[in-house]
């Protein structure tokens, strides 16, 4: 029974970033438009992070298309710059998006 407590404890610190990271996502309005999944308004997280996979400038470039929004990379919808954002909350959103959102 120890062992079992143990492991779900230890499964909980490592799951917490993640259900941070949704909760921020959450605050910000970001998953009117995402999911983590599917194309709602917006693409799929786990599509942005395939797009964006292997390059080295990612996450810097998911942050600044969150703080800064656009258009034309995922269709006509343009998305709404989050300019309020910190620079360190559009980094660790950037940075979970491109992990799959996980």
């Amino acid at each position: 029974m120890k062992l079992v407590s143990a492991i779900v404890a230890v499964s909980a610190l490592f799951a917490a970033p993640a259900f941070a990271n949704l909760d921020l996502a959450k605050k910000n309005a970001c998953m009117a438009c995402h999911a983590v999944d599917k194309k709602v308004v917006g693409p799929a997280y786990q599509e942005v992070a395939k797009k964006y996979a292997g390059q080295k400038d990612a996450v810097a470039a998911v942050a600044k298309s969150i703080k800064a929004g656009g258009s034309g990379k995922w269709g006509p919808i343009p998305m709404p710059a989050q300019a309020a954002l910190s620079e360190a909350d559009a980094n660790t959103l950037a940075a979970w998006i491109l992990a799959g959102a996980k």
